[in-house]
């Protein structure tokens, strides 16, 4: 086989893996995971259903080539959001903003990420290794944020023992007042009118008051 065409047959094999995510993303958001089949993928994506079995073996390994695709989605924005700033402190900053637009423009990735750690046990070891190394790439942006803060003075060194500790502690506090918006603040009750960017903006500023130099 030659190089040319064995580099067309990967390329068509790499866009039918993206049409079929593309097809999933469609079905799962109107009809929920639960009530999507095998079938209706296939439907979805114009495939037969044994030629959608080539490609991923069950639903759950679909849906965890969607969280695949949310994380990746996640690391593009933390870069862009890093590299927006200067010193480490308003890096930080920027990520906080970042990880919250996210849950706003694409709701449905923030879902997947959140249901990831839980789905990926059940990973082939392929798609496990992907997931590992997008969320290693994601939290290091954040490390390096926090190191760039340290080394230009505006976070603080002796709150700050163990940088990816203190990337863990600010995208998990972030992370819990977003669930808080969308948990609380979608049904009645005291917090059913609250303003939910006043609150957020608030977090990230504690957040960063908690590090700040």
């Amino acid at each position: 086989m030659s190089n040319d065409l064995k580099s067309r047959r990967e390329q068509e094999k790499l866009a039918r893996h993206e049409a079929i995510l593309d097809a999933a993303e469609e079905v799962f958001s109107s009809k929920g995971y639960e009530r999507t089949s095998m079938d209706d993928l296939a439907r979805q994506a114009n495939l037969s259903r044994a030629l959608l079995y080539v490609y991923f073996k069950d639903k759950a390994a679909i849906q965890r080539g969607i969280m695949l695709r949310a994380g990746e989605s996640l690391r593009r924005r933390f870069s862009e959001a890093r590299d927006s700033a200067d010193t480490g402190l308003a890096q930080i900053a920027a990520i906080g903003k970042a990880y919250y637009r996210f849950y706003l423009d694409e709701p449905d990735y923030f879902t997947a990420l959140t249901q990831a750690a839980t789905a990926m046990q059940d990973a082939d070891e392929a798609q496990a290794e992907q997931m590992s190394c997008c969320e290693s790439a994601t939290m290091a942006l954040m490390v390096s944020a926090i190191e760039t803060g340290l080394q230009d003075g505006s976070l603080n060194r002796h709150r700050i023992v163990e940088p990816l500790n203190t990337a863990l502690y600010l995208r998990g506090a972030l992370h819990g007042v977003i669930m808080l918006c969308q948990q609380e603040m979608n049904e009645e009750g005291p917090l059913a009118n609250y303003p939910r960017e006043q609150l957020i903006e608030h977090t990230i500023m504690m957040l960063g008051s908690s590090v700040s130099a």
